[in-house]
């Protein structure tokens, strides 16, 4: 587990999957925002969620996000506040994908930055990785927000890459290096 000022990332459990699911996939209008793939219902229950947990693989490391209590450290205390993932991981040129979602009833709290903050840390100290990066759309201001305070740089604009709901939209590309990486924000739980 990784702990940052206000979260706790850890494994995703079979329990968490009914609250993500019902919060960041059964609302298709949200849902369509955060994907490169078409929405499609399915169950919450069995591997069709896209929540569901699954064995740890190269590519990617998926995390549950848990909004801790000031001075907890233990995560039975904690909240369940949304997923975390660094996907696309490339260990040859040594970079990944980070992907987050926070619940609606726990967004403006600050946890996107820690999010951000701790999957940094794992990147780049657990990982050995050198660069990573994320692409979000336009308008995603609470995500450039969290990501241009945890050191990324935009990098440049996907111009209507994203198919979002019956149009086009702008991606912006953010990027981290290794070296302009100020770390630290994470303590091992």
């Amino acid at each position: 587990m990784l702990r940052g000022e206000k979260i706790l990332l850890r494994a995703r459990y079979a329990d968490d999957v009914p609250l993500l699911h019902r919060e960041l996939h059964d609302d298709i209008a949200a849902r369509v925002r955060t994907t490169d793939r078409p929405w499609r219902p399915c169950q919450v229950d069995g591997a069709a969620s896209p929540f569901a947990p699954a064995g740890p693989t190269p590519e990617a490391a998926v995390f549950s996000v848990l909004e801790m209590p000031a001075g907890s450290d233990d995560p039975a205390d904690g909240v369940l506040a949304g997923a975390a993932s660094l996907w696309g991981i490339d260990q040859y040129n040594r970079g990944a994908h980070l992907g987050i979602s926070i619940l609606p009833s726990r967004r403006g709290r600050g946890l996107g930055t820690d999010v951000v903050r701790v999957l940094c840390e794992f990147g780049f100290t657990v990982e050995g990785l050198r660069r990573l990066q994320m692409e979000t759309l336009e308008d995603n201001t609470a995500m450039i927000t969290a990501a241009t305070r945890a050191g990324f740089t935009v990098e440049g604009r996907l111009r209507r890459s994203a198919w979002v709901y019956g149009e086009f939209r702008d991606e912006v590309l953010l990027g981290l290096l290794v070296e302009e990486w100020k770390g630290g924000a994470a303590t091992r739980a």
